[in-house]
């Protein structure tokens, strides 16, 4: 199986990707994907002017989604663009950040939950914990977030990486693997955690995926162009899944952002 898909991509407005968007979309050509999802960290409305420092800024928004509308006229006989955003779900403000987004186009959005509560918080989502009460807080909130009904998928589903008792684990992980079957929302294998040997993807969660039937994607989380098609972690990702028998959607079906 060959990677076809993928429509986790980051550019450099977020401040930690480098590399062109043309450069992206050539290395995806070159690697044989035949759709490729831009889909960098979303701009949000936050109070008294904060700015996030992992985002692209709000003022940036409008070159980010021209720019792609470019391309993807350009390429559109050897790829197919669409343009989205990994975004996390904060309801204090997520239907501003609704508001902001749908002002330019916007195909998809992924659900990428970096933070509990919000980020003005400090609560970061991918910490090591044994505390049980962060991890039900950060199910809790993805839980929402799936019910909306506006995410194509659930990146890094297994992002906070909770050390304590398993069956703690398990009680929680079910009750998001739960909810994505439940909204249809397919559960990512994060080919970054793979090439950067991260605490995810878990193995631990992905065989609860299999054992209860949850729907599989896997996304190259590309900060870099070169991984815009990665296919030795591609390769491991697909190891994992066959390890735990589970049902990999090469193709998620996109969700349109209706607000």
């Amino acid at each position: 199986m060959e990677m076809k898909v993928n429509l986790h991509t980051h550019t450099p407005r977020c401040r930690h990707a480098s590399g062109t968007e043309r450069e992206y979309i050539e290395n995806a050509i070159a690697g044989g994907l035949r759709r490729l999802g831009f889909s960098d960290h979303a701009p949000y409305v936050f109070k008294d002017g904060y700015y996030s420092n992992f985002r692209m800024m709000q003022e940036q928004q409008e070159d980010y989604v021209t720019t792609l509308q470019a391309l993807r006229e350009e390429y559109k006989d050897k790829i197919d663009i669409q343009i989205g955003y990994e975004a996390e779900y904060y309801p204090e403000f997520f239907e501003d950040f609704l508001r902001l987004i749908t002002r330019f186009e916007v195909n998809y959005l992924i659900l990428g939950q970096h933070f509990i509560e919000n980020e003005m918080t400090r609560r970061y989502s991918g910490v090591t914990t044994t505390d049980e009460a962060y991890l039900e807080a950060y199910v809790n909130q993805t839980c929402e977030a799936m019910h909306t009904g506006l995410f194509t998928y659930f990146a890094h589903p297994d992002l906070l990486n909770y050390t304590g008792d398993p069956k703690i684990y398990d009680k929680h992980y079910e009750k998001l693997i739960g909810c994505a079957i439940d909204c249809k929302m397919p559960l990512e294998i994060n080919l970054l955690g793979v090439r950067d040997g991260r605490p995810y993807p878990h193995e631990a969660f992905f065989k609860l995926c299999g054992d209860m039937g949850a729907e599989i994607c896997i996304g190259c989380d590309a900060h870099s162009a070169d991984v815009a098609c990665d296919r030795p972690s591609f390769v491991k990702a697909m190891e994992m899944a066959e390890r735990y028998n589970l049902k990999v959607n090469h193709d998620p079906v996109i969700r349109k952002v209706n607000f």
